[in-house]
């Protein structure tokens, strides 16, 4: 089972039934990848949903992630700063890191920092596309 943290950019894309990554966010809810979040995570999801949709369905959005079975929430204690052109990506880092997460998923080019990291910090970084073509193929 892929373990994955998923950026905000992205879970956007997923949700609206005329995008192209719908089939990711179905996926989720047919439990074919587990989604790794961390209180700081739901609270992005929650403001950035509000405010490109409504407070409602940003709620609800994150009321389902918060029930689905295979979402598992993790509370990082430490902040490891990888990420230094926008430190408030770093919370997507973290959880993936204490999550021992497969990949990140990410449109957003801060993430390409990573791969300057020594070996046992890398974290593969997806771009949704990429993520979508990997798990049509599992």
């Amino acid at each position: 089972m892929k373990r994955i943290v998923l950026d905000t950019n992205c879970l956007i894309q997923m949700l609206s039934r005329r995008s192209p990554f719908y089939a990711v966010w179905q996926a989720y809810q047919k439990e074919q990848f587990a989604l790794c979040v961390s209180n700081d995570i739901l609270t992005e999801y929650r403001e950035i949903i509000g405010q490109k949709a409504t407070p409602e369905i940003a709620e609800n959005v994150v009321s389902l992630i918060l029930h689905h079975p295979l979402t598992e929430l993790f509370d990082p204690k430490f902040r490891f700063g990888f990420i230094t052109q926008d430190v408030d990506d770093n919370k997507f880092v973290d959880c993936a890191i204490v999550a021992n997460a497969q990949y990140i998923v990410s449109d957003d080019a801060h993430f390409e920092e990573l791969k300057q990291l020594p070996p046992e910090f890398q974290i593969e970084v997806l771009k949704l596309q990429e993520f979508l073509q990997t798990f049509t193929s599992m």
